[in-house]
């Protein structure tokens, strides 16, 4: 599968941003999808992730209360609302799917990027005033 996130941009602290993950090549349906972002001189670090059929849902502590993952598998479609955004949040923001993953995979294997095996090309998300 072939993904493209976009939605990124410059943005004001406090303010809002939703970032959005396209697939094509095949359904999303089966897989386990993820958001990861890479901070200037930081690792790649896990920020969210939704269950193929959109029932669970994980998250980071630094973005849990502000950031919301979706997903609409019709239009394979992964999407990520950012808000109250905070300088540290910028990054590049990459979208991830796991084929193998089963439904109850669980936030510890959710957050290991090593168990995504597609990725997106990351979309830059820059807060600042």
């Amino acid at each position: 599968v072939q993904l493209q996130a976009s939605g990124g941009g410059l943005v004001q602290p406090g303010r809002s941003l939703r970032l959005s993950c396209a697939a094509s090549g095949r359904t999303l349906s089966r897989d386990l999808m993820g958001w990861f972002r890479q901070a200037p001189g930081k690792e790649r670090e896990f920020v969210a992730a939704i269950s193929r059929t959109g029932g669970s849902t994980y998250y980071s502590d630094s973005v849990k209360g502000r950031f919301t993952v979706s997903r609409d598998n019709a239009k394979k479609m992964v999407y990520l609302q950012m808000n109250t955004l905070k300088p540290e949040d910028t990054a590049i923001y990459f979208c991830a799917a796991d084929r193998n993953a089963i439904l109850s995979a669980g936030p510890d294997y959710a957050s290991n990027q090593d168990h995504y095996e597609s990725w997106g090309q990351g979309t830059l998300v820059t807060v600042s005033s």
